[in-house]
């Protein structure tokens, strides 16, 4: 079943490129009969009209053209897989799984992916955006080979097996509106002067609302809590409406937003980046990938060193 709606996702991609269902159908090698069958099988399983013919061809309807996105991404797939699989067969090709939050993923990633590139050849790079909580997880389990991870008050607990290598100190700053009274100042801020604050957080069960819970808690007060989120980019788009401040990281800072940032004034306002890896980096015995990881983490090293 699955592969019958992928062969039709596809067939109505084609029909989108050709505007004709004898041309999609001869890409496919199907004949006139047969297409008009499979359209039909189409129509009554999806429950809607996809393709309307006309003298000049045909088109897809809004219906059609939404699925045969997928199509087209399907035939992407396929052309990749078809690409690098004799690389594979060769041994030419090493592997690389990469997952990372997104932070790390907006400004570590680019810098050591780009040198990567011009390093080391026939490379094939994956990456994925991952919460920090699942990188022990995924690391273990070999579904990556290497993981950026953040963590707060408490280093990580890592198993045996697995390497665990500090990247940077990322530091905590205060986000306000443009226009907010504190915003012209760029002098560090004590969390106490904010105790009158409207705070947008981080949602509870997390390490990040952990620490700040703890940070005000130390600063004498219990913090007027408006809006609560999982992400540093949304807490930052709910502070440049006005309605509160945030505690955020200074690698998440949001510069094409309307906000200023103040350092806060508290040594332990921080969080940790660290890389992840297996401590035999080996992944079912692909060419080089103890090398290759250890490469990587480098170029990491490299990355984080230029934003310190």
């Amino acid at each position: 079943m699955k592969a019958e709606i992928a062969d039709q996702l596809v067939l109505l991609s084609l029909i989108d490129e050709f505007g004709s269902l004898t041309a999609a159908g001869e890409a496919l090698g199907l004949t006139p009969p047969a297409v008009s069958q499979r359209l039909a099988r189409m129509e009554r399983g999806w429950g809607l009209q996809l393709v309307v013919r006309g003298p000049r061809g045909a088109a897809l309807t809004p219906a059609g053209t939404a699925l045969a996105v997928h199509g087209r991404r399907i035939q992407r797939e396929v052309q990749d897989a078809r690409f690098s699989f004799p690389a594979y067969r060769q041994g030419l090709l090493r592997r690389l799984r990469v997952g990372a939050f997104q932070a790390a993923a907006l400004h570590l990633l680019p810098p050591a992916m780009t040198a990567l590139r011009h390093q080391v050849h026939d490379v094939d790079l994956s990456v994925v955006d991952i919460r920090s909580d699942d990188a022990i997880d995924l690391v273990s389990r070999r579904q990556l080979d290497l993981a950026v991870l953040a963590s707060w008050d408490v280093l990580p607990r890592v198993p045996p097996g697995l390497v665990l290598t500090s990247l940077l100190e990322d530091p905590l700053v205060v986000a306000f509106a443009d226009d907010h009274r504190l915003a012209a100042s760029a002098r560090p801020v004590a969390l106490a002067s904010l105790r009158d604050e409207a705070w947008v957080v981080i949602r509870g069960g997390s390490a990040a609302r952990e620490q700040f819970d703890r940070l005000t808690a130390e600063a004498g007060f219990e913090p007027r809590i408006r809006f609560e989120t999982e992400s540093y980019d949304v807490a930052q788009a709910l502070v440049a409406t006005g309605y509160g401040v945030a505690l955020v990281s200074k690698m998440a800072r949001r510069p094409d937003l309307q906000l200023a940032y103040r350092p806060v004034q508290h040594r332990q306002a921080r969080r940790t980046v660290h890389a992840l890896r297996r401590a035999d980096s080996a992944t079912g015995g692909e060419v080089g990938a103890a090398e290759l990881t250890s490469t990587f983490e480098g170029l990491l090293r490299s990355a984080a060193a230029d934003l310190a």
